[in-house]
C-alpha cells in the first residue's frame, strides 16, 4: 500500500508511513499493516467475490493493537485500476468510532512464480521446543503466500488478560525440496524484522502443511496449518 485516506466530517487525513501488504489469493484476502509511529499492527482475513461493480469481502476475523472485532463486516469495495496497481474506495467504514470513507491506494508486487504453499491459511496448532522443553501456544494465528509474497498475523492473549496484535510479512523463495527461504520486510516483532529464515515445510494434503524452523540457539518452532476454503 501506497497511501490512505481516511475522510469523516468532510476532512481528509492521508497517510504515507503505514507499511501495509494484502493478498487475494483463491477466494480468500488477507492484509497486514504496521504503524512505524507507534508500533501498533493490525491484520485481516476474510473470503472475497468480484463483479464488474467491485468486490464485496467478507471478513471471517480482524485484530488491531489490543482488539479483535468479532462483528464479522462485510465491505463493498469500489476498485479503479492503475498501470501499476488499483485504488480501493470504501464509502462507509467505521474507524475509531467514526463513520468514515477510506481511500487506499496499492502498487501490485510479486512474481510469475506459483508456489504449493500459495493460498491463505489458518494455524490450528503450534509449539516450541528447547532442549526437552515443549511450549504449547495458545493463539489465534494466520498464514498466507501469494506469488513470493507471504505474511501472517496473530493474536495472542497474555497472563494479564490483554489482548496483543503481531504481525509480519515479506518475500519467499523455494530453496530446495520442502524449503522456503523467507525474508520478513515488515515486523512487529524486533527481533525477525530483517532477517531471513528457513522453512522446512511439509504437505500432508493440497489442505495441509507442516512447518518447521530450526534456530541457531537451538530453539525449534513447529506450526501446524489448515487451508482457507
Amino acid at each position: 500500500m501506497e497511501s490512505q485516506t481516511v475522510n469523516y466530517d468532510s476532512k481528509d487525513n492521508k497517510y504515507t508511513d503505514l507499511k501495509q501488504l494484502k493478498i487475494y489469493t483463491g477466494g480468500f484476502m488477507m492484509y497486514t499493516q504496521l504503524n512505524p509511529a507507534d508500533s501498533v499492527s493490525a491484520f485481516g482475513v476474510g473470503s472475497y467475490a468480484s463483479d464488474t461493480s467491485g468486490v464485496i469481502e467478507n471478513i471471517i476475523f480482524s485484530a488491531h493493537g489490543s482488539v479483535v472485532d468479532s462483528t464479522h463486516p462485510s465491505f463493498k469495495l469500489n476498485i479503479t485500476n492503475t498501470p501499476d496497481g488499483y485504488n480501493q474506495f470504501i464509502p462507509e467504514i467505521t474507524i475509531a468510532g467514526q463513520k468514515s470513507k477510506l481511500t487506499e491506494v496499492y502498487h501490485k508486487v510479486g512474481t510469475d512464480v506459483n508456489s504449493p504453499l500459495d493460498g491463505v491459511w489458518r494455524e490450528v496448532e503450534s509449539y516450541g521446543i528447547q532442549g526437552n522443553d515443549t511450549t504449547r501456544y495458545n493463539r489465534i494465528q494466520y498464514k498466507a503466500f501469494y506469488q513470493g509474497y507471504f505474511m501472517f498475523g496473530n493474536s495472542v492473549t497474555d497472563s494479564s488478560s490483554i489482548r496483543h496484535t503481531g504481525i509480519g510479512f515479506g518475500t519467499f523463495v523455494q530453496d530446495g525440496n520442502n524449503k522456503i527461504s523467507e525474508t520478513d520486510l515488515n515486523s512487529s516483532y524486533p527481533v525477525i524484522a530483517g532477517q531471513t529464515f528457513s522453512v522446512e515445510y511439509e504437505l500432508s494434503d493440497s489442505n495441509h502443511y507442516r512447518q518447521t524452523i530450526n534456530h541457531s540457539d537451538g530453539f525449534k518452532s513447529v506450526e501446524f496449518y489448515e487451508r482457507l476454503k
